[in-house]
C-alpha cells in the first residue's frame, strides 16, 4: 500500500510540472499547441492516478464508485469532442466562456457534497470548502452568462435598478450563510439541507446579477477573471480534498488568471472594479459633437491605394471574427507583399471578445507570427504608415481615448490608426460598436469607410487587386 501512495505522488508531481510547463509554452502562439498537448498529458496521468488512489479513505473517491467516475468522463468527455471539432473559431470565446464556468461547478459542486457528507474536520478546511464553493458557483453562474451573451441569446445588457446596492446585499448575504456552515460544520454531523442550498443559491443568482449589465467592451477582462475564480475554486477544494494535482493545477490556473485579468484592465485603463461596477453596458451614448461626416470608399479605390503604398498596418478587430474573413485577409496581403508592400498586424490586448482572440484567428488563417505585433511594438510605426486598414474594430482604435476625459474610455491605450496616412475602416454600418460609444476615427479627413461583411468587401478587394497586377 505504501508503495502505492508512494507512486500516486510521484505521478501527481509529474502531472503538476507537466500543467506549468504547459502552461508556460502556451504564453507563446509558436509553442502554444505543445503545451496544450503537455498539460492534457499532465491531467490524463493526474486522473489515472485518482483512478489508482486506494479508497479506504473518506477524502478519496471509494473504489465502488469507479463506475460511475467512467460514465461521467465518458459523457463529459463525448460531449467535449464533438463540441471541440464542430466549434467554429468564431465561436471560441463563448466555447472558452462555458467551459471555464463548468469547472466552477465542479468546484462546487465537490463543496455541496463535501457539506452534505459532514466528515469535514478542522476550521481550515470548513473555511476553504466554502471558499471554494462560493467562487466556483459564482463563476459558474456568470460564465453562463458570457456564454448567453456571446452566442447572441442575450442581446443586451440589463442593469437593475439600485444595481450596485444589490450587489453589496448578496455579496454579504453568501459570505454570512458561508460562516454559518463553516460553524454549522464544526459542531453539527452534518450541514443542514436548507443552509446548503440558500448559500449555493445566493451564490449563483450572485454571479448572474453581477455579469448581467457587463456589456461586449468588457467581456474578455470578466472570461479572464472567471478563469482565475475557477482556479482558485478549484485549489481551494484540491485542499480539502488533499488532492495534490488540483491544488497546483488551481493555483496555476487562478495565478495566470488573475495576472491575466490585470494586464487586460490595464491594457484598458480601467479598474476592475469599474467594470464590475461601473460597466460599459453596449448601449448608444451620445457624447460630444464629433465634427465631420464618415466618407464612403471603393474597394476599387481601396484597392489601389494599398497596391501603390508602401507600408500597410492591419488592424483586425471582432468584425474580421464574425464574418470569417480571416483567410481572406491572409490571400489579400500575400497580394500586397507580392506587390511589393509592407504588410504588418497590430493587435490591441482587448481587441476580440476573448485574450488572444485575434491571435488565434490570425494563426488558423496561417499568418506568420513574426508579422503579428502588440500594441506597444507596433504603434510607432503608424507614423511611417501610408495605410492603416481597420477590419471591423471599434474602441481600440478610438481617438476620445486620449482626448475625450468623458468618455468611459478616456485613458484606455489604442493603436495609432489615427496616425497614420491614410485610414480605411471596414465595417457593416454606420452605428456605434458593440460598447455603444461612437468613433472619432471615422469622421476624420483621413479615414474612408469601405461598407459591408468583411468576408465579401475583402474578397472584392483582392479581386481588384489581381487586375492590377
Amino acid at each position: 500500500m505504501q508503495e502505492i501512495r508512494w507512486l500516486i505522488g510521484i505521478s501527481y508531481f509529474i502531472a503538476a510540472v507537466l500543467f506549468i510547463l504547459g502552461l508556460k509554452k502556451m504564453s507563446s502562439p509558436v509553442t502554444a499547441r505543445k503545451g496544450i498537448v503537455w498539460a492534457g498529458a499532465g491531467m490524463v496521468l493526474a486522473t489515472v492516478a485518482t483512478f489508482l488512489t486506494p479508497g479506504e479513505s473518506t477524502l478519496f473517491v471509494p473504489a465502488d464508485n469507479i463506475l460511475l467516475m467512467l460514465v461521467a468522463i465518458a459523457i463529459g468527455g463525448s460531449i467535449a469532442w464533438v463540441s471541440g471539432k464542430k466549434v467554429a473559431m468564431t465561436n471560441m470565446p463563448q466555447m472558452v466562456a462555458i467551459y471555464n464556468g463548468m469547472g466552477g461547478g465542479a468546484a462546487a459542486g465537490i463543496a455541496a457534497v463535501e457539506f452534505a457528507r459532514g466528515q469535514m474536520s478542522g476550521s481550515l478546511p470548513l473555511t476553504l470548502a466554502t471558499l471554494g464553493a462560493l467562487i466556483g458557483s459564482i463563476s459558474f453562474s456568470g460564465s453562463c452568462v458570457a456564454f448567453a451573451k456571446l452566442q447572441g441569446l442575450m442581446k443586451k445588457a440589463f442593469r437593475l435598478p439600485a444595481q450596485n446596492a444589490i450587489n453589496i446585499v448578496l455579496a454579504f448575504v453568501a459570505l454570512g450563510l458561508g460562516i454559518a456552515i463553516v460553524l454549522c460544520g464544526q459542531s453539527a454531523p452534518a450541514v443542514p439541507a436548507w443552509l446548503i442550498i440558500g448559500f449555493f443559491l445566493c451564490a449563483f443568482v450572485l454571479g448572474i446579477v453581477v455579469t448581467l449589465p457587463i456589456g461586449g467592451a468588457d467581456m474578455p477582462v470578466v472570461i479572464s477573471l472567471f478563469n482565475a475564480f475557477t482556479g482558485l475554486a478549484v485549489g481551494f477544494e484540491g485542499y480539502v480534498m488533499k488532492n495534490p494535482a488540483l491544488i497546483i493545477a488551481g493555483i496555476v490556473v487562478g495565478a495566470a488568471g488573475t495576472l491575466l485579468t490585470q494586464l487586460m484592465a490595464k491594457a484598458m485603463n480601467r479598474p476592475i472594479t469599474n467594470i464590475l461596477f461601473q460597466p460599459i453596458s453596449g448601449e448608444a451614448r451620445a457624447g460630444g459633437t464629433i465634427e465631420g461626416s464618415m466618407k464612403e470608399i471603393s474597394s476599387l479605390d481601396a484597392a489601389a491605394m494599398m497596391h501603390y503604398a508602401s507600408k500597410v498596418i492591419i488592424i483586425p478587430g471582432y468584425g474580421m471574427a464574425v464574418a470569417g474573413a480571416q483567410h481572406k485577409v491572409w490571400e489579400m496581403t500575400e497580394s500586397l507583399e507580392n506587390a511589393g508592400v509592407d504588410v504588418k498586424f497590430a493587435i490591441h490586448p482587448v481587441a476580440g471578445r476573448m485574450p488572444g482572440h485575434m491571435n488565434v484567428l490570425l494563426a488558423e488563417a496561417g499568418v506568420p507570427y513574426e508579422k503579428i505585433f502588440d500594441l506597444e511594438e507596433i504603434n510607432s510605426d503608424f507614423n511611417q504608415a501610408d495605410i492603416a486598414l481597420v477590419i471591423g474594430a471599434n474602441d481600440v482604435v478610438n481617438p476620445v481615448a486620449r482626448t475625450d476625459k468623458t468618455s468611459p474610455i478616456y485613458g484606455m491605450p489604442i493603436l495609432n490608426a489615427d496616425f497614420a496616412s491614410n485610414v480605411i475602416v471596414i465595417k457593416r454600418g454606420q452605428g456605434a460598436g458593440y460598447s455603444g460609444i461612437e468613433n472619432a476615427l471615422f469622421y476624420m479627413d483621413n479615414c474612408r469607410i469601405l461598407y459591408g461583411s468583411a468576408q465579401k468587401v475583402i474578397a472584392d478587394v483582392i479581386q481588384n487587386l489581381k487586375m492590377m497586377e
